[in-house]
């Protein structure tokens, strides 16, 4: 089973930056889509960023400029760049690789923005 692997989180004063990158443990195929949600305490889990087999990335209204997503295809990974963040950008991160057959999950990472 493949497994995906966040890594980046962490505590950062408001108007700073993170790089969240997901790595998966083995190869997946016929990728459709990457995608970065969070989940805040109190909340539903949201979708941040998208990106799909083509490269076509789609945004949150909420982090559109702020946020960028990226992938790897040779490293197999993808990366949200958060910039400019704010007290409401603190959630649990997660990564999430679809494809025709599987929707695969990472186990999350914690963003902390202090105002």
């Amino acid at each position: 089973q493949v497994q995906l692997v966040e890594s980046g989180g962490g505590l950062v004063q408001a108007g700073g930056s993170l790089r969240l990158s997901c790595a998966a443990s083995g190869t997946i195929f016929e990728i459709n889509a990457r995608n970065w949600y969070r989940q805040a305490p109190g909340k539903q889990r949201e979708l941040v960023a998208s990106i799909n087999s083509v490269g076509t990335t789609n945004y949150a209204d909420s982090v559109k400029g702020r946020f960028t997503i990226s992938r790897d295809n040779a490293k197999n990974t993808v990366s949200l760049q958060m910039n400019s963040l704010k007290p409401e950008d603190t959630a649990v991160y997660y990564c999430n690789v679809v494809n025709k057959w599987y929707a695969y999950w990472g186990q999350g990472t914690q963003v902390t923005v202090s105002s």
